[in-house]
C-alpha cells in the first residue's frame, strides 16, 4: 500500500519555528488567559460556512507561547469576573462590531456568527447576550425578547415547584395538627440514620425502615409519622373538640404513606432521586474548585452551587432517559458563569433559569454520548470517537498510523473526555470559554467542529508524539499542553478548508 504524502501545509514554518520575542501579539496572549483571532474573511454567499478565524502571525510554534496554570489563570479570571487584563485593539474593534450588530431590531445571526467565531471580548455582558442568541434561546428579533424571556423563566419557575418536590414540606403542611415534636423526633432521626448509612455506601432497605420506625414510633407496628389529626373545630361541643383524635390508617392516601411503593407516591419519588441528588451535590462540589465563583464557604459561591444542583436535577426529572450523568456539571458551569456575570443586574438574577433552557438546547447536539444504552450505536460515543480517528487519518496518516498502530494508543483513552465534556477539562477556564465561542457559532452545529478542534489538538503536538512510545503519548494526550488558542482554532478550520475530495 502506497504510504499517503504529509499534506504540504503541515510542513509549513507555522508548525515548526520560533516566535520572535517582540510578537506583540503573541505577548498579548501569553498575559491574558483568553486569546483572540483577527477579522475573518467573509463566507461565500452560495454556502454558509462555519467562520473562518484569520491565520496568527507567521512565525507561530508548535506550541505557543507559555500559558498561565489553571488555577492561577482560572482565578484571574474568577476575581475579576471574567476581565482579565486591558483589551487589546483587536478586542475593542470586534465588540464594536457585536454591540452594532446586537443594536439592530433584527439581528443578522449569519454576520454574527462570523464575528462571534473570531473571539467574543470579555466585559459589558456581550458574550452572555451572544450565546443566548447562538443557542437559539433569544429570537433574531429584539422586539420579541421580553415575552420570550419572561414565558421562559416563568416556565422554569413552575418546572422547579413541580419537580422539586420535597415530601418533609408537603407533609408537615398537610398535617398540621399533628403532635409534631413527635412527627419531627421519629421522622429525622430515621432521615439522619439514614443519611449515615448511604454515606457507608450500605443499602437501605425498607424493611429495616419498618422495623426502625415501629421500633422508635410509640404505637407497636403503626408509626404515628403517618398519623393525622383532623382540623379543630370552632363549635363549643365537647364532642367535636374531642375529635382531635388520631385517623385511621384507611383515611390516609397511599401516595402519602412513607413506606408506600406506588408510582405516584411522592415518598417513594424522593428516595428514588436520594442517589442522584447525592451524586450531583458531590460533582457539583468539585466543579472548577480554584474558582471561587463556585467553590468556597462564601454565601455567593453556594448560591451558585445551589442554583446548578437545581438546574441538573430538573434536567434529570425531565429526561428520565439520560438522568444524570457525570460530567453534565462541567459543561453546565461555563454558561452558568458567562449567564451570572452579566452586568444587567435582571438577566444575573435569572441567570438560572436562563442557562437552563442554554443547557438543554446545546445538550441536544451532544445527549447520545451520554446515553449507555447508544454507546455502541451510529449516534454513539463510540461512532464519535471514531469519527475523529478518520479525520486524523485523513489529514496526517503518519501520525494515525504511529498512534494507533505501532503504539497503539486507543483514541477512547484520551478522546472520551474531549469530546463528552467539550474541551473543559483540557484548557483553563478562560481559554475554554474562547473555544466555545467558535463551537457555538458554527451554524452546522458544534459537534462537527469540536472533532475538528480535537483533530488539531493532536496535529500541533505531532513531533512530540510521533518520538513517543505508549506510556508518553498517553500521559501526554491526557495532560494537553498549554497552546495558543488563536493558533489551535485556526488549524482547525484549516482541517476544514483542506478536507481531501
Amino acid at each position: 500500500m502506497v504510504k499517503k504524502r504529509v499534506p504540504d501545509w503541515l510542513n509549513s514554518s507555522l508548525w515548526s519555528s520560533t516566535p520572535p520575542p517582540d510578537d506583540d501579539r503573541l505577548r498579548h496572549y501569553a498575559s491574558n488567559s483568553s486569546t483572540t483571532a483577527a477579522a475573518a474573511s467573509p463566507p461565500e454567499p452560495a454556502k454558509v460556512n462555519p467562520p473562518v478565524p484569520v491565520p496568527p502571525p507567521s512565525a507561530a510554534a508548535e506550541r505557543g507561547p507559555p500559558a498561565k496554570r489553571e488555577s492561577e489563570d482560572s482565578r484571574s479570571v474568577d476575581e475579576d469576573n471574567g476581565e482579565s487584563g486591558a483589551p487589546s485593539a483587536e478586542d475593542i474593534s470586534r465588540q464594536a462590531q457585536l454591540l452594532a450588530e446586537l443594536s439592530k431590531k433584527v439581528i443578522n445571526m449569519r454576520e454574527l456568527r462570523r464575528i462571534a467565531s473570531q473571539g467574543i471580548p470579555d466585559g459589558g455582558g456581550i458574550r452572555s447576550t451572544v450565546w443566548k442568541l447562538l443557542l437559539c434561546y433569544l429570537p433574531p428579533d429584539r422586539n420579541l425578547w421580553p415575552t420570550e424571556l419572561a414565558k421562559k423563566r416563568s416556565q422554569y419557575k413552575h418546572f422547579k415547584e413541580d419537580l422539586l418536590v420535597n415530601p418533609i414540606t408537603i407533609e408537615m403542611n398537610e398535617y398540621w395538627e399533628m403532635e409534631q415534636h413527635i412527627a419531627t423526633s421519629v421522622f429525622w432521626t430515621y432521615y439522619r440514620f439514614r443519611v449515615l448509612v448511604t454515606s457507608y455506601s450500605m443499602v437501605f432497605s425498607r424493611n429495616f425502615l419498618i422495623g426502625f420506625l415501629n421500633t422508635v414510633g410509640r404505637v407497636p407496628g403503626e408509626s404515628e409519622v403517618t398519623r393525622k389529626l383532623e382540623k379543630p373545630s370552632f363549635d363549643n361541643d365537647e364532642s367535636k373538640c374531642e375529635g382531635r383524635c388520631l385517623l385511621s390508617r384507611s383515611e390516609i392516601s397511599h401516595g402519602e404513606h412513607p413506606l408506600s411503593l406506588g408510582k405516584t407516591s411522592i415518598w417513594n419519588q424522593f428516595f428514588q432521586d436520594t442517589e442522584i441528588v447525592e451524586q450531583i451535590d458531590r460533582d457539583v462540589k468539585r466543579t472548577h474548585p480554584d474558582m471561587h465563583f463556585f467553590s468556597g464557604d462564601s454565601q455567593f459561591a453556594k448560591s451558585n452551587q445551589d442554583a446548578l444542583k437545581n438546574i441538573l436535577m430538573v434536567f434529570a426529572k425531565l429526561n428520565p432517559g439520560i438522568r444524570y450523568v457525570q460530567g453534565m456539571n462541567e459543561i453546565l458551569a461555563p454558561l452558568f458563569y458567562v449567564f451570572k456575570n452579566d452586568p444587567d443586574e435582571e438577566n444575573a438574577a435569572c441567570a438560572e433559569a436562563d442557562t437552563f433552557f442554554c443547557f438543554v438546547e446545546l445538550l441536544s447536539g451532544f445527549r447520545d454520548n451520554f446515553c449507555q444504552q447508544l454507546d455502541n450505536s451510529v449516534v454513539g460515543i463510540r461512532s464519535t470517537i471514531t469519527r475523529l480517528s478518520q479525520l486524523l487519518k485523513e489529514h496526517d496518516e503518519e501520525l494515525w498510523r504511529h498512534l494507533e498502530v505501532t503504539t497503539k494508543v486507543n483514541p477512547q483513552f484520551y478522546a472520551f473526555r474531549w469530546i463528552t465534556l467539550l474541551l473543559t477539562q483540557e484548557f483553563n477556564f478562560a481559554d475554554s470559554l474562547h473555544i466555545w465561542d467558535t463551537l457555538l457559532s458554527d451554524p452546522e452545529g458544534p459537534q462537527e467542529t469540536l472533532l475538528r478542534v480535537c483533530c488539531a489538538m493532536l496535529i500541533l503536538i505531532r513531533r512530540r508524539l510521533l518520538a513517543g512510545d505508549f506510556t508518553s503519548n498517553l500521559k501526554l494526550l491526557q495532560n494537553y499542553p498549554p497552546t495558543n488558542i488563536s493558533h489551535l482554532l485556526y488549524v482547525a478550520n484549516k482541517l476544514r478548508i483542506q478536507a481531501p475530495a
